[in-house]
Protein backbone atom coordinates (compact mmCIF):
# COMPACT_ATOMS: atom_id res chain seq x y z
CA UNK A 1 0.00 0.00 0.00
CA UNK A 2 1.56 3.36 -0.99
CA UNK A 3 2.60 5.76 1.77
CA UNK A 4 0.23 8.70 2.09
CA UNK A 5 1.88 12.06 1.59
CA UNK A 6 0.28 15.12 3.19
CA UNK A 7 0.18 18.27 1.08
CA UNK A 8 2.34 21.10 2.39
CA UNK A 9 -0.75 23.27 2.92
CA UNK A 10 -2.29 20.61 5.18
CA UNK A 11 0.88 20.32 7.25
CA UNK A 12 1.02 24.09 7.67
CA UNK A 13 -2.54 23.99 9.02
CA UNK A 14 -2.24 20.88 11.20
CA UNK A 15 1.08 21.64 12.92
CA UNK A 16 -0.07 24.74 14.86
CA UNK A 17 -3.15 22.85 16.02
CA UNK A 18 -1.09 19.93 17.30
CA UNK A 19 1.42 22.30 18.91
CA UNK A 20 -1.33 24.24 20.71
CA UNK A 21 -2.88 21.02 21.98
CA UNK A 22 0.46 19.72 23.23
CA UNK A 23 1.15 22.98 25.06
CA UNK A 24 -2.32 23.16 26.57
CA UNK A 25 -1.96 19.73 28.12
CA UNK A 26 1.80 19.74 28.68
CA UNK A 27 3.07 17.77 31.63
CA UNK A 28 -0.03 15.67 32.34
CA UNK A 29 -2.73 14.19 30.17
CA UNK A 30 -5.33 15.36 32.68
CA UNK A 31 -4.09 18.97 32.88
CA UNK A 32 -4.89 22.00 30.81
CA UNK A 33 -2.39 24.80 31.40
CA UNK A 34 -3.54 28.42 31.29
CA UNK A 35 -0.68 30.79 30.49
CA UNK A 36 -0.87 34.57 30.44
CA UNK A 37 -0.01 36.00 33.85
CA UNK A 38 3.36 37.70 34.12
CA UNK A 39 3.82 36.85 37.78
CA UNK A 40 2.97 34.19 40.33
CA UNK A 41 -0.72 33.29 40.59
CA UNK A 42 -2.10 33.43 44.12
CA UNK A 43 -5.86 32.93 43.80
CA UNK A 44 -8.24 30.95 41.63
CA UNK A 45 -11.97 30.23 41.57
CA UNK A 46 -14.73 28.97 39.27
CA UNK A 47 -17.92 30.73 38.26
CA UNK A 48 -21.12 29.12 39.59
CA UNK A 49 -21.91 27.62 36.17
CA UNK A 50 -18.37 26.14 35.92
CA UNK A 51 -17.78 27.89 32.58
CA UNK A 52 -15.25 30.48 33.78
CA UNK A 53 -12.15 30.55 35.92
CA UNK A 54 -10.88 33.73 37.56
CA UNK A 55 -7.28 34.11 38.70
CA UNK A 56 -5.39 36.78 40.64
CA UNK A 57 -1.68 37.37 40.35
CA UNK A 58 1.36 39.25 41.62
CA UNK A 59 1.32 41.01 38.24
CA UNK A 60 -1.61 43.01 39.79
CA UNK A 61 -4.13 41.70 37.24
CA UNK A 62 -7.18 39.49 37.39
CA UNK A 63 -7.85 37.26 34.40
CA UNK A 64 -10.97 35.46 33.26
CA UNK A 65 -10.58 32.19 31.37
CA UNK A 66 -12.99 29.98 29.45
CA UNK A 67 -12.86 26.46 30.87
CA UNK A 68 -13.88 24.64 27.68
CA UNK A 69 -11.15 26.19 25.51
CA UNK A 70 -8.58 27.45 28.01
CA UNK A 71 -8.68 30.85 26.32
CA UNK A 72 -8.15 34.07 28.23
CA UNK A 73 -11.33 36.08 27.82
CA UNK A 74 -10.57 39.25 29.73
CA UNK A 75 -7.94 41.01 31.81
CA UNK A 76 -9.16 43.15 34.70
CA UNK A 77 -6.78 45.98 35.58
CA UNK A 78 -7.04 48.34 38.52
CA UNK A 79 -5.29 46.90 41.55
CA UNK A 80 -1.94 48.47 42.37
CA UNK A 81 -0.39 45.42 44.06
CA UNK A 82 -0.71 41.63 44.10
CA UNK A 83 -4.20 40.17 43.85
CA UNK A 84 -4.47 37.39 46.41
CA UNK A 85 -8.22 36.71 46.57
CA UNK A 86 -11.02 36.14 44.05
CA UNK A 87 -14.66 35.11 44.49
CA UNK A 88 -17.70 35.01 42.18
CA UNK A 89 -21.13 36.10 43.43
CA UNK A 90 -23.70 33.26 43.58
CA UNK A 91 -25.35 34.48 40.37
CA UNK A 92 -21.99 34.75 38.60
CA UNK A 93 -22.50 38.37 37.59
CA UNK A 94 -20.00 39.96 39.98
CA UNK A 95 -16.41 39.09 40.80
CA UNK A 96 -14.86 40.26 44.07
CA UNK A 97 -11.09 40.63 44.30
CA UNK A 98 -8.81 41.39 47.24
CA UNK A 99 -5.32 42.82 46.97
CA UNK A 100 -2.17 43.78 48.81
CA UNK A 101 -3.14 47.37 47.96
CA UNK A 102 -5.60 47.00 50.92
CA UNK A 103 -8.67 47.27 48.67
CA UNK A 104 -11.51 45.04 47.58
CA UNK A 105 -12.95 45.62 44.14
CA UNK A 106 -16.20 44.42 42.64
CA UNK A 107 -16.23 43.84 38.89
CA UNK A 108 -19.01 43.33 36.37
CA UNK A 109 -18.13 39.96 34.85
CA UNK A 110 -19.81 40.58 31.49
CA UNK A 111 -18.14 43.93 30.82
CA UNK A 112 -14.99 43.72 32.93
CA UNK A 113 -15.73 47.12 34.45
CA UNK A 114 -15.05 47.93 38.09
CA UNK A 115 -18.38 48.70 39.75
CA UNK A 116 -17.40 49.25 43.41
CA UNK A 117 -14.29 49.72 45.52
CA UNK A 118 -14.49 48.69 49.18
CA UNK A 119 -12.14 50.57 51.48
CA UNK A 120 -11.44 49.98 55.15
CA UNK A 121 -8.76 47.36 55.66
CA UNK A 122 -5.45 48.72 56.89
CA UNK A 123 -3.32 45.98 55.32
CA UNK A 124 -3.50 43.45 52.52
CA UNK A 125 -6.75 41.61 51.80
CA UNK A 126 -6.01 37.87 51.78
CA UNK A 127 -9.45 36.34 51.28
CA UNK A 128 -12.93 37.28 50.08
CA UNK A 129 -16.15 35.25 50.09
CA UNK A 130 -19.76 35.95 49.14
CA UNK A 131 -22.60 34.78 51.36
CA UNK A 132 -24.85 32.15 49.72
CA UNK A 133 -27.59 34.75 49.09
CA UNK A 134 -25.07 37.19 47.59
CA UNK A 135 -26.00 40.03 49.92
CA UNK A 136 -22.85 39.99 52.05
CA UNK A 137 -19.16 39.82 51.29
CA UNK A 138 -16.68 38.70 53.95
CA UNK A 139 -13.01 39.64 53.80
CA UNK A 140 -9.98 38.56 55.82
CA UNK A 141 -6.92 40.76 56.10
CA UNK A 142 -3.37 41.08 57.34
CA UNK A 143 -4.74 43.77 59.68
CA UNK A 144 -6.04 40.81 61.78
CA UNK A 145 -9.71 41.63 61.15
CA UNK A 146 -12.63 40.16 59.26
CA UNK A 147 -15.05 42.61 57.71
CA UNK A 148 -18.58 42.13 56.46
CA UNK A 149 -19.76 44.32 53.60
CA UNK A 150 -23.16 45.11 52.13
CA UNK A 151 -22.69 44.18 48.47
CA UNK A 152 -25.44 46.48 47.19
CA UNK A 153 -23.99 49.60 48.83
CA UNK A 154 -20.33 48.68 49.25
CA UNK A 155 -20.51 49.77 52.90
CA UNK A 156 -18.84 47.98 55.80
CA UNK A 157 -21.53 46.69 58.17
CA UNK A 158 -19.48 44.76 60.73
CA UNK A 159 -15.95 44.17 61.91
CA UNK A 160 -15.14 40.81 63.51
CA UNK A 161 -12.17 41.04 65.85
CA UNK A 162 -10.39 38.35 67.84
CA UNK A 163 -7.59 37.01 65.68
CA UNK A 164 -4.19 38.23 66.82
CA UNK A 165 -2.38 37.73 63.51
CA UNK A 166 -3.37 38.05 59.88
CA UNK A 167 -6.52 36.32 58.66
CA UNK A 168 -5.65 34.12 55.69
CA UNK A 169 -9.00 32.54 54.77
CA UNK A 170 -12.73 33.13 55.25
CA UNK A 171 -15.71 31.06 54.09
CA UNK A 172 -19.46 31.05 54.71
CA UNK A 173 -21.32 27.89 55.63
CA UNK A 174 -23.74 26.76 52.88
CA UNK A 175 -26.77 28.06 54.81
CA UNK A 176 -25.05 31.41 55.41
CA UNK A 177 -25.48 31.25 59.18
CA UNK A 178 -21.82 30.71 60.05
CA UNK A 179 -18.52 32.16 58.92
CA UNK A 180 -15.25 30.26 59.38
CA UNK A 181 -11.85 31.94 59.45
CA UNK A 182 -8.28 30.71 59.54
CA UNK A 183 -5.36 32.79 60.76
CA UNK A 184 -1.62 32.88 61.28
CA UNK A 185 -2.41 33.01 65.02
CA UNK A 186 -2.77 29.19 64.68
CA UNK A 187 -6.52 29.25 65.18
CA UNK A 188 -9.69 28.45 63.25
CA UNK A 189 -12.68 30.43 64.46
CA UNK A 190 -16.40 30.10 63.83
CA UNK A 191 -18.58 33.22 63.87
CA UNK A 192 -22.35 33.60 64.01
CA UNK A 193 -23.23 35.83 61.06
CA UNK A 194 -26.46 37.13 62.59
CA UNK A 195 -25.03 38.20 65.96
CA UNK A 196 -21.48 38.81 64.68
CA UNK A 197 -20.19 36.91 67.73
CA UNK A 198 -17.39 34.35 67.87
CA UNK A 199 -18.90 30.93 68.65
CA UNK A 200 -15.81 28.75 68.70
CA UNK A 201 -12.03 28.83 68.59
CA UNK A 202 -9.98 25.78 67.56
CA UNK A 203 -6.21 25.47 67.93
CA UNK A 204 -5.79 21.80 66.99
CA UNK A 205 -3.16 22.47 64.34
CA UNK A 206 -0.59 24.28 66.46
CA UNK A 207 0.60 25.97 63.26
CA UNK A 208 -0.40 28.85 61.04
CA UNK A 209 -3.71 28.27 59.24
CA UNK A 210 -3.69 28.90 55.50
CA UNK A 211 -7.12 27.77 54.31
CA UNK A 212 -10.60 26.72 55.47
CA UNK A 213 -13.43 25.07 53.50
CA UNK A 214 -16.97 23.94 54.36
CA UNK A 215 -18.49 20.81 52.87
CA UNK A 216 -21.67 21.31 50.84
CA UNK A 217 -23.89 20.12 53.71
CA UNK A 218 -22.12 22.38 56.21
CA UNK A 219 -21.31 19.54 58.61
CA UNK A 220 -17.60 19.39 57.88
CA UNK A 221 -14.95 22.07 57.98
CA UNK A 222 -11.50 21.42 56.52
CA UNK A 223 -8.52 23.49 57.57
CA UNK A 224 -4.93 23.33 56.38
CA UNK A 225 -1.58 24.08 57.89
CA UNK A 226 2.00 22.82 57.81
CA UNK A 227 2.03 19.27 56.43
CA UNK A 228 -1.31 18.20 57.94
CA UNK A 229 -4.88 18.62 56.77
CA UNK A 230 -7.40 18.22 59.56
CA UNK A 231 -11.14 17.94 58.94
CA UNK A 232 -13.22 19.19 61.84
CA UNK A 233 -16.77 17.92 62.34
CA UNK A 234 -19.16 20.82 62.95
CA UNK A 235 -22.60 20.45 64.50
CA UNK A 236 -24.40 23.34 62.82
CA UNK A 237 -27.65 22.63 64.67
CA UNK A 238 -25.90 23.71 67.87
CA UNK A 239 -24.30 26.83 66.41
CA UNK A 240 -21.03 25.25 65.37
CA UNK A 241 -20.06 23.26 68.44
CA UNK A 242 -17.05 21.07 67.72
CA UNK A 243 -17.92 17.39 68.10
CA UNK A 244 -14.76 15.64 66.91
CA UNK A 245 -11.92 15.57 64.40
CA UNK A 246 -13.29 13.70 61.42
CA UNK A 247 -9.93 13.00 59.84
CA UNK A 248 -6.25 13.82 59.58
CA UNK A 249 -4.67 13.34 56.16
CA UNK A 250 -0.90 12.92 55.85
CA UNK A 251 0.94 12.85 52.55
CA UNK A 252 2.15 16.28 51.51
CA UNK A 253 5.82 16.99 52.01
CA UNK A 254 5.42 20.65 52.88
CA UNK A 255 2.84 23.11 54.18
CA UNK A 256 -0.65 22.95 52.67
CA UNK A 257 -1.68 26.32 51.28
CA UNK A 258 -5.24 25.56 50.16
CA UNK A 259 -8.05 23.03 50.67
CA UNK A 260 -11.42 22.59 48.95
CA UNK A 261 -14.27 20.09 49.21
CA UNK A 262 -15.80 18.55 46.12
CA UNK A 263 -19.42 19.61 45.49
CA UNK A 264 -20.74 16.25 46.74
CA UNK A 265 -18.53 16.36 49.84
CA UNK A 266 -16.97 12.97 49.13
CA UNK A 267 -13.54 14.29 48.17
CA UNK A 268 -11.16 16.83 49.61
CA UNK A 269 -8.49 18.46 47.46
CA UNK A 270 -5.34 20.11 48.79
CA UNK A 271 -2.57 22.17 47.23
CA UNK A 272 0.88 22.49 48.72
CA UNK A 273 4.29 24.11 48.68
CA UNK A 274 5.51 20.64 47.62
CA UNK A 275 4.17 21.61 44.14
CA UNK A 276 1.43 18.96 44.11
CA UNK A 277 -2.35 18.82 44.23
CA UNK A 278 -3.77 15.80 46.04
CA UNK A 279 -7.30 14.48 46.24
CA UNK A 280 -8.47 12.49 49.24
CA UNK A 281 -11.41 10.22 49.94
CA UNK A 282 -13.09 12.01 52.83
CA UNK A 283 -14.54 8.87 54.43
CA UNK A 284 -11.37 6.72 54.33
CA UNK A 285 -8.66 9.37 54.39
CA UNK A 286 -6.93 7.68 51.45
CA UNK A 287 -5.25 9.64 48.68
CA UNK A 288 -7.11 8.87 45.44
CA UNK A 289 -5.40 11.26 42.99
CA UNK A 290 -2.03 12.97 42.76
CA UNK A 291 -1.55 15.81 40.28
CA UNK A 292 2.00 16.95 39.51
CA UNK A 293 3.43 19.36 36.99
CA UNK A 294 3.28 22.89 38.37
CA UNK A 295 6.98 23.33 39.01
CA UNK A 296 6.19 25.81 41.76
CA UNK A 297 4.34 26.35 45.02
CA UNK A 298 0.59 25.72 44.63
CA UNK A 299 -1.01 28.78 46.23
CA UNK A 300 -4.72 28.16 45.65
CA UNK A 301 -7.11 25.44 44.48
CA UNK A 302 -10.83 25.25 43.70
CA UNK A 303 -13.32 22.57 42.65
CA UNK A 304 -15.62 23.41 39.77
CA UNK A 305 -19.27 23.43 40.92
CA UNK A 306 -20.06 20.62 38.46
CA UNK A 307 -17.26 18.51 39.99
CA UNK A 308 -15.47 17.89 36.68
CA UNK A 309 -12.33 19.97 37.33
CA UNK A 310 -9.93 21.24 39.94
CA UNK A 311 -8.19 24.53 39.24
CA UNK A 312 -4.85 25.27 40.85
CA UNK A 313 -2.75 28.44 40.87
CA UNK A 314 1.01 28.36 41.14
CA UNK A 315 4.12 30.35 41.89
CA UNK A 316 5.33 29.60 38.34
CA UNK A 317 2.67 31.90 36.86
CA UNK A 318 0.28 29.25 35.55
CA UNK A 319 -3.21 28.02 36.29
CA UNK A 320 -3.80 24.30 35.82
CA UNK A 321 -7.17 22.70 35.15
CA UNK A 322 -7.08 19.09 36.32
CA UNK A 323 -9.75 16.80 34.93
CA UNK A 324 -11.58 14.87 37.65
CA UNK A 325 -14.20 13.28 35.39
CA UNK A 326 -15.59 13.54 31.88
CA UNK A 327 -17.88 16.55 31.37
Amino acid sequence: MPTRRWPLQALIFIFPVLLAASLAFAGDEDAQVLNGHEGSVHAVTFSPDSRLVASGSSDTTVRLWEVSSGKELRELDGHQMMVGAVSFSPDGRVLATGSWDNTIRLWDVSSGQEIKRLLGHGKSVNSVAFSPDGRLLASGSADNTIRLWDVSTGKEIARLEGHTRQVRSVVFSPDGKLLASGSFDNSVRIWDVSSKLQMMKMTNHGWRIFSVSFSSDGKLLASSSDQVTVIHMINTEEVGLLTKDAGIFHGHENLISSVAFSPDGKRLASGSVDETVRVWDRSTGLEVKLFEGHGGWVHSIAFSPDGHFIASASENGTVHLWRMSSP
